[in-house]
């Protein structure tokens, strides 16, 4: 071995010591630490060796020596999420669903100013939606469906303008459906079935033009379909069935050819609706189902 092939060598260990050992800071590596520890994390599918730097841990993505990315997607993922993960301030993409996680959400998570998707569903989640929501103004995905998520949705949903998602189907909030989510113009699917929903749908909701799919069936919705449900052009999915409307008004300001998928109560409508024949779906049946992706 040549010395200049040595001094090579010498330099590139030391090149990678000091790479490994920088590679995020203290305060994020704690916070993830944190997460191994509080859930259960020698019993992941895929666990970490904690020994071993950051950037060789499953799911962790990293991008100029910060934590932007955890994916631990179906990963047995057992216990409460820790207040520390507010810390991973450059986090844009954090995916922890289908697992066992309870408790409730960490009231710092409000911090996650980067946060672009937050995927939670099919976990074991209580406890209120936080009222800080509106803080995460690059959010673009919440999805927490199949939780046992109580109390009613926060109106400051409405400050999230980047939102393209929000998907709360399947827990227990009651309550009504707040004026303000017809401020998500960039909105494309609205899932609320199955919780315990009451009121009338909002007319705001006339105002979602990017909207393609809209779940809320399997609630206690009462009142009319509001008129400007005509103004939902790019409306495809649509499913009303199982709540308490007395009147049906603003289904017929639609074009029934828009719909892919039409679902509610066929003997409380007009009979042109009756004439739709289309495949009945379940809400697990649409995009909502098993998203294994960062996004």
């Amino acid at each position: 071995m040549t010395r200049l092939t040595t001094f090579f060598l010498l330099l590139f260990f030391v090149t990678n010591h000091v790479f490994s050992s920088v590679e995020v800071s203290q305060k994020e590596k704690s916070a993830l630490i944190d997460l191994f520890i509080s859930t259960n994390g020698e019993e992941w599918s895929a666990s970490w060796d904690l020994n071993k730097p950051v950037h060789t841990w499953k799911g962790v993505e990293l991008k100029d020596n910060h934590v932007v990315g955890i994916n631990l997607f179906r990963n047995n993922l057992e216990g409460v999420l820790p207040e520390s993960l507010g810390k991973l301030k450059y986090l844009t993409h954090l995916n922890l669903a289908f697992n066992s996680i309870t408790g409730v959400l960490p009231k710092d998570i409000v911090k996650l100013k980067n946060l672009k998707v937050l995927r939670l569903e099919m976990n074991r989640i209580k406890g209120s939606l936080p009222l800080g929501i509106g803080q995460l103004q690059e959010l673009q995905v919440f999805s927490m469906f199949n939780n046992f998520l109580s109390g009613s949705i926060p109106s400051t949903f409405g400050e999230l303008k980047n939102l393209r998602e929000l998907n709360l189907s399947s827990n227990n909030l009651k309550g009504l459906i707040p004026n303000s989510i017809g401020n998500l113009t960039k909105l494309e699917a609205l899932g609320l079935f199955e919780n315990n929903l009451e009121g009338s749908i909002p007319e705001e909701m006339g105002k979602l033009g990017e909207l393609r799919e809209l779940v809320l069936a399997n609630n206690q919705l009462g009142g009319e379909i509001p008129s400007e449900f005509g103004q939902l052009a790019s409306l495809k999915i649509l499913q009303l069935q199982n709540n308490r409307f007395n009147s049906y008004k603003g289904l017929r300001e639609m074009d029934t050819k828009q719909f892919l998928v039409f679902d509610t109560d066929e003997k409380t409508l007009n009979p042109k609706f009756n004439e739709i024949q289309l495949q009945r779906t379940r809400m697990a049946d649409t995009k909502f189902e098993d998203v294994d992706e960062n996004e």
